[in-house]
């Protein structure tokens, strides 16, 4: 049975002087999700841009977030959500990646912040680096935005950065508020104005912050501000709808072995609320969200990246999140090649990892992005290309602490098909056939000498041990002093 609703129309009303932009955005259907997917509704999408000086002397927003505090339990959340940091001195960094698309405008805001080494709060001494080694500590907070701008505000120090344990929720303040004391954990809306003058905090349903650009980016487009507040609806964690979530990375992950560590946190969601970058005021309403995290001894050595819930002519929500990257298998001295493709779509999820199929790929240094995949019962495939130039983003690196080490872009074409498989393996039913203009790429590491052509090629040990069904959240938690950070 579907659920009544008024109106079935997205829109986009966009009123600035920019000459990218025409008045009255054409309509176009919303995404119509079936009786199975239990979130079932269509969907109101609106959009619009204005000067931010107009904004601020009206006070008015028409798209007002709704804050809500984090509950103890959520629906679709997630394994290895919290804050995975265990106290000890050995090298250790987190990164996380929260992403809202704005289609109307075909501009998106990628927010990415990290802690390096939070063992020690500020620079090491000089006997402590005799004692540990040399180490990069601090906290950085960068955005690409639209235009494919950029910000980035980093610190040394990590005293005022704090995350949970077992939530998503996690926050910093670089710059404190007047007389009031910096947040140690999630705080309403207004009390974090009111603390932090620069900073950010976000949990699964909210997000706000203010940074500033501290003049360490001279290659390429910055911002010198930006001012954030949403609210999130989650729509897809990483899993079926229906069912319990999955580590992404599978069960080894809660273990420190395999590093880095990657879990996929909400694979699609939908955001309510206001941006101010350069100048301008990005109000949206139901826009597109994602958000991720990473953590461990380092980045892989190199690696590539496809993300999209932005598509044209979907009769559903399709959520797909690809990777694959170049690893050190620990104790060995030796790397393998490990990737994933992840298709969300009406409510279910199709899943395509080293320990259910293939995975393969040929990946251009920039610019052209292939990969296909099989499992027992399925086949995809997706290309992506863009001639945007992209933009050099910072990453944690072993070597120079956060430093530019990867490209991206949120202007990428891309086409993703899925198959059901017929009994001799070929392609049968078309399950999904869908493109789009807004795909997020990324290419990092290196060195990229010329087109990485690659298969999975994870130790058969390996791979027979993720298929055994173990719940390590559901074991621990049984004993609660026993559950890791983090998991």
């Amino acid at each position: 049975m579907e659920l009544p609703i008024s109106s079935s129309l997205s829109r986009a009303s966009i009123s600035t002087s920019h000459p990218n932009w025409t008045q009255n955005s054409k309509l176009r259907s919303s995404p119509h999700l079936k009786p199975r997917f239990r979130n079932s509704l269509r969907i109101f999408a609106t959009a619009s841009i204005r000067d931010a000086r107009d904004a601020q002397s009206t006070d008015s927003s028409s798209a007002n977030p709704a804050y809500k505090p984090t509950p103890p339990s959520r629906e679709l959340r997630t394994p290895h959500s919290g804050f995975h940091f265990d106290g000890s001195t050995r090298q250790f960094f987190e990164g996380w990646y929260f992403k809202v698309s704005i289609p109307e405008c075909r501009q998106s805001f990628c927010f990415m912040y990290s802690v390096e080494n939070p063992a020690f709060r500020k620079k090491l001494s000089a006997v402590e680096q005799a004692t540990y080694g040399p180490r990069f500590t601090g906290v950085g907070a960068q955005i690409l935005g639209a235009d494919d701008k950029y910000i980035c505000q980093f610190s040394e120090e990590s005293h005022y950065f704090w995350g949970s344990r077992h939530e998503l929720i996690l926050g910093n303040t670089f710059t404190t508020g007047k007389d009031l004391p910096p947040p140690n954990k999630e705080v309403p809306p207004q009390e974090f104005r009111n603390r932090v003058s620069k900073g950010f905090q976000v949990s699964p349903l909210w997000h706000q912050g203010s940074i500033v650009d501290d003049g360490r980016t001279d290659y390429v487009p910055i911002v010198k501000t930006a001012r954030w507040e949403y609210s999130t609806r989650p729509v897809y964690g990483w899993g079926d709808v229906n069912s319990k979530q999955k580590a992404t990375a599978g069960w080894l992950a809660a273990f420190p072995v395999f590093e880095p560590h990657w879990q996929v946190c909400m694979a699609g969601g939908l955001s309510t609320g206001w941006i101010e970058w350069d100048g301008k005021l990005f109000e949206f309403e139901n826009a597109p969200s994602y958000s991720e995290k990473n953590w461990g001894g380092a980045f892989p050595r190199k690696w590539f990246w496809v993300q999209c819930n932005a598509f044209q002519d979907s009769d559903g929500e399709v959520a797909l999140t690809a990777a694959g990257g170049l690893r050190e298998l620990p104790g060995l001295n030796t790397f393998e090649n490990a990737a994933l493709i992840g298709v969300h779509y009406n409510g279910i999820f199709y899943e395509f990892v080293p320990w259910n199929g293939t995975i393969s790929w040929e990946i251009a240094p920039w610019g052209y992005w292939h990969m296909s995949a099989e499992n027992k019962a399925h086949k995809v495939e997706l290309e992506a290309t863009t001639r945007d130039s992209g933009t050099t983003l910072r990453a944690p690196t072993m070597e120079a602490g956060l430093a530019p080490a990867c490209k991206d872009t949120c202007f990428g074409e891309l086409r993703l098909q899925i198959w059901e498989k017929r009994y001799d393996g070929s392609k049968g039913k078309v399950v999904l056939d869908v493109t789009s203009n807004m795909a997020a790429l990324e290419t990092g590491g290196g060195p990229w000498f010329n087109t990485w052509k690659g298969k999975t090629s994870s130790p058969e040990f390996v791979n027979q041990a993720l298929n055994i069904p173990v719940d390590v959240e559901g074991i621990l938690s049984l004993v609660p002093l026993l559950k890791p950070p983090g998991l």
